[in-house]
């Protein structure tokens, strides 16, 4: 398979060879053979919670619907994603893990695009807003000995756990985290700065959603989201849909923490892919608005989103005036470090698995046009 286009960290004119699934030639060629197209690594989402009436935390996910999902993320340009399951009963979240890990074993598509598990939850605080829209009955201390079953339940593909550092036994369970393999986020938490940084010593080094699962009223100076944004040791991951962070806050954080340090995630829920209206998540109510704003019913709290990678590219270009090399860098190069898996995703160079999201400028913004995975087309418009 051959396909051209202007490579999107030079803009430079070039043809990408493929086969056998991974990246074979990349080769400049003539402004007049590469059209109007624009060429980049397959998004990678560290942070999708279902999709189309599909959640990750339902009492009986099955491995179709976990293959349903990783088919229809391609949509978004997303090629490699971590399937995340939130605060829910000790069953309900073994069960989770398991299916999905048997997804994996039953579907090549899905065990090529699955890059891990993110458990959020459900060590996170059990505060009014800090908690989110996580169950409250459903919040527990950090417990290591429920994550070493949950992590044989998932045949080891647990990667990334976000939980409350200032939650009794948190350290011990970040240190081990790292230990063994996994990212270790704090998120959905009301730490003070010298359990912020107490986290970051023992292996933290991520700050989920960084500016959600928050209080709504914060103290304007001595606060947690100033002191992850301050903090070095601390990548954070945003959702970009302009109602999670308003666009002076994503310029903001983006000035903060520059593109090396920020990812670009969709929190996408069950609801996404749907119509507005009334769905269930988490086992609570929520409302898909006609903005595609998610939000528990009858309030102005937000509970996920219906955002697209794809369009969280153009968006972070407009909110923060980041460069469409700097934004695909955010949702590309950033998660595959994070993860470790920079060597085989994430680059157009020789070698790497051939994932391609292709774009199109229409009026200065990307819109995504096609998804190569595996040097398999799998979405076109």
């Amino acid at each position: 398979m051959h396909i051209g286009g202007r490579h999107y960290l030079t803009g430079e004119p070039c043809d990408i060879g493929t086969d056998g699934g991974v990246i074979t030639s990349v080769t400049p060629v003539s402004a007049a053979r590469s059209g109007d197209l624009w060429l980049a690594p397959g998004l990678l989402d560290i942070q999708v919670n279902g999709y189309d009436g599909i959640s990750f935390d339902a009492d009986e996910l099955t491995v179709d619907e976990v293959v349903t999902v990783a088919q229809k993320l391609a949509n978004a340009g997303v090629t490699g994603f971590c399937p995340t399951v939130t605060t829910a009963s000790p069953a309900v979240t073994e069960a989770s893990v398991h299916t999905i890990a048997r997804a994996c074993e039953a579907s090549t598509m899905a065990r090529q695009r699955i890059l891990s598990i993110h458990l959020e939850g459900p060590y996170i605080s059990p505060l009014d807003g800090p908690r989110g829209a996580h169950p409250r009955q459903h919040v527990r201390n950090p417990d290591w000995d429920e994550i070493v079953r949950l992590q044989k339940a998932a045949n080891g593909k647990i990667g990334i756990i976000t939980l409350a550092p200032e939650l009794p036994g948190a350290l011990d369970v970040i240190a081990r985290a790292r230990n063994a393999g996994m990212v270790a986020a704090i998120g959905h938490h009301a730490a003070t700065r010298e359990q912020i940084n107490a986290a970051v010593n023992a292996g933290a080094i991520l700050s989920t959603h960084l500016g959600n699962g928050s209080h709504s009223e914060l103290p304007r100076h001595n606060n947690y989201i100033w002191e992850q944004l301050a903090h070095d040791g601390l990548m954070a991951s945003i959702i970009v849909d302009g109602h999670h962070l308003p666009p002076a806050v994503v310029k903001s954080f983006y000035r903060a923490k520059g593109e090396s340090r920020l990812i670009l995630i969709s929190d996408v829920m069950s609801g996404a892919g749907l119509p507005a209206g009334s769905y269930t998540f988490m086992g609570l109510a929520v409302e898909v608005k006609a903005d595609g704003s998610v939000r528990l019913q009858g309030t102005p709290y937000l509970a996920g989103s219906t955002l697209k990678l794809s369009d969280a590219i153009a968006n972070v270009m407009d909110f923060a005036g980041a460069s469409f090399a700097g934004a695909i860098t955010m949702a590309t190069a950033n998660p595959a470090r994070l993860l470790g898996v920079q060597r085989e995703r994430a680059a157009l160079t020789i070698g790497a698995r051939a994932d391609l999201a292709v774009f199109r400028m229409v009026g200065g913004r990307p819109v995504l046009v096609q998804t190569i995975a595996g040097g398999e087309e799998c979405y076109t418009v």
